[in-house]
């Protein structure tokens, strides 16, 4: 009896695993992250094809999830007719989602892996997402989208194998993209496919690169070069590809930096500032990048609607290595544009979409306002703007706040969200998380309005909106108290990461210990300090930086208010000249 039973238990549970074999791959549209492609069903058939006739297969034809067929090329002769799929090292997989039979055409997603040298990992993957055939927009939907791992971490793009769907803003936590944006890495990008663009050496983000300075897997800074077709810069003209040629020109680049290097886990991206160039440009041509191993497979050619890109031995993009150099000494920009995150909330991955010199009062992602951008963060950041290049993306730190600047800048903005209230984090948008932006937008907020009247390439002017009612209350002029709006000019084309790190902890130290001054003399005034205790105690760099500057800015206007209360129009001038100065020293003692 006992082997009975133990005999009944062997033949059900060897019924229940043939059962569950027959089932699809166990995590196929569930509520989990797919990381991998769905092998087949238990028993399907396998379509093997020796093209050179060497006796081993060259491609291999199956189904993954919800019958789709994918075929593998076996770029790198080593698939066996024991294998169930290619490998991911160098060979391509294609992915027919409108199953018509024809797996590199309208609709398909096809991704292909080169290992440069011959290690058995992929150094290099390329997407190319098609789109249907009735879209006849050259610029919008669909990718051509490369991936250089630089870094060795093996990571590339994020496909969900659920919906066979380039997914590249799927995160963890605040900002663990499943992408490849941390550490040194890069990517080469256009919204579109193949076949309607005319080199497929060339790229629109071209590339994107991610530097990884501390070599902790995270990003510290972030450069991106655009080559912009005709229609992106003009959207009167026809969406045709025509109109959407790439030129050979980076007329659009940014440079990010997380300046007080405090990206951490659940913090990946903190990038607090960005100078942005645009218009004119430069020529890239000349930079050249040779690749072993990148032709596919020869007589497979014609399994693609555009084998060009199968066809390739070179890509041509600027490198972490000549980006720097090529924006600041071979560009000629026409503009530039400076963002600092002053509310310390962004967590995107590029930190590219920036404020824009437009009506300072109204908000709203494409409303017309500074935020204008959809990817823009709607209340919190400063921007400044030098539309005709003169500084030549220069910076420098002014006396009226200690902050950085941008040199040559007509005017600039601070759209205050001083608890970072309307949190920006990753932006929203995409892949789910939007389709609008993911913060809230407030109804009210503070401005600050910065203007260089005498056109000397430094700010002098600060005009101040409080209350959020759009008119400015105060207006400050550093010629009529007689400041020096001059500063040194810090030449940015010279500096390093590094040394804008160092630039940013020196700005806070000096705003730290300019508040630790303005604080004794508020205390010999009568102001009773225990007020502001929570902002005398800083804990970071970043907050040395943010709470010097906002309790200097609340004594100064403690002391103001004694003054005016106390008719005291002589000190009020010293107050102004000592608080705008930067030399709280300067100021006596109010009686």
């Amino acid at each position: 009896m006992k082997n009975c039973i133990v005999l009944m238990m062997i033949i059900l549970v060897g019924s229940s695993l043939i059962a569950q074999d027959a089932k699809p791959y166990w995590n196929s549209n569930i509520q989990l992250n797919s990381f991998r492609l769905p092998p087949a069903p238990a028993g399907t058939k396998i379509k093997f094809t020796d093209l050179d006739k060497d006796g081993d297969p060259d491609v291999l034809e199956t189904m993954t999830i919800n019958n789709m067929p994918v075929r593998w090329i076996d770029d790198d002769d080593d698939m066996k007719i024991t294998d169930t799929e290619g490998d991911t090292d160098s060979d391509c997989l294609m992915i027919d989602r409108d199953k018509d039979g024809k797996f590199g055409s309208y609709n398909d997603l096809v991704i292909d892996w080169n290992d440069t040298n011959k290690d058995g990992k992929a150094d290099m993957q390329v997407v190319v997402d098609y789109v249907a055939m009735e879209v006849k927009s050259a610029w919008g939907p669909g990718h051509y989208m490369w991936v250089l791992d630089t870094d060795l971490d093996n990571i590339f793009n994020y496909i969900d194998w659920n919906t066979f769907q380039l997914r590249c803003w799927i995160h963890n936590g605040q900002s663990d993209f499943s992408e490849d944006y941390h550490g040194k890495s890069l990517f080469l990008k256009m919204h579109t496919t193949t076949e309607k663009m005319n080199d497929v050496r060339l790229n629109w983000e071209n590339p994107f690169l991610f530097y990884d300075t501390d070599k902790d897997g995270l990003t510290e800074m972030a450069i991106r070069l655009c080559d912009s077709p005709a229609f992106v810069n003009d959207k009167t003209l026809a969406n045709i590809p025509e109109n959407t040629k790439l030129t050979g020109n980076i007329d659009w680049a940014s440079l990010s930096f997380d300046l007080d290097n405090d990206n951490a886990v659940q913090n990946e991206f903190d990038l607090d500032m960005t100078i942005h160039f645009r218009g004119g440009g430069f020529n890239y041509m000349d930079q050249v990048h040779k690749f072993n191993n990148m032709r596919g497979l020869p007589a497979t050619d014609t399994m693609f609607m555009d084998p060009r890109w199968r066809q390739l031995s070179e890509l041509i993009y600027p490198d972490h290595e000549s980006a720097w150099d090529l924006v600041f000494n071979r560009g000629k920009f026409k503009s530039v544009y400076f963002t600092f995150d002053e509310d310390d909330d962004c967590a995107r991955w590029e930190r590219v979409e920036l404020y824009e010199p437009n009506n300072l009062f109204k908000i709203g992602a494409r409303k017309g306002g500074i935020d204008n951008n959809a990817q823009a963060d709607a209340a919190g950041d400063r921007g400044e703007w030098d539309m005709d290049n003169s500084g030549k993306g220069n910076l420098y730190v002014s006396k009226f706040d200690g902050r950085i600047h941008l040199f040559g800048a007509e005017w600039g903005a601070w759209r205050i969200d001083q608890n970072a209230f309307s949190f920006q984090g990753m932006g929203g948008l995409y892949d789910g998380y939007g389709p609008g932006r993911s913060q809230v937008e407030p109804k009210l907020f503070s401005t600050l309005k910065y203007t260089d009247t005498d056109k000397n390439g430094f700010l002098d002017e600060i005009s101040y909106d409080l209350d959020g009612d759009t008119i400015f209350e105060h207006t400050v002029s550093l010629k009529k108290l007689g400041i020096d709006d001059k500063a040194e000019v810090i030449n940015t084309a010279d500096m390093k990461y590094e040394d804008l790190v160092a630039l940013n902890t020196a700005v806070s130290e000096k705003m730290w210990k300019n508040a630790e001054e303005a604080s004794a003399v508020a205390e010999a005034a009568g102001i009773n300090l225990s007020w502001y205790s929570l902002m005398r105690s800083p804990k970071s760099i970043q907050q040395k930086y943010n709470y010097g500057y906002w309790l200097q800015f609340y004594l100064y206007r403690d002391l103001m208010e004694l003054a005016v209360r106390m008719n005291n129009v002589d000190y009020l001038d010293q107050l102004d000249k000592g608080y705008f100065g930067g030399n709280w020293k300067s100021i006596g003692k109010l009686k």
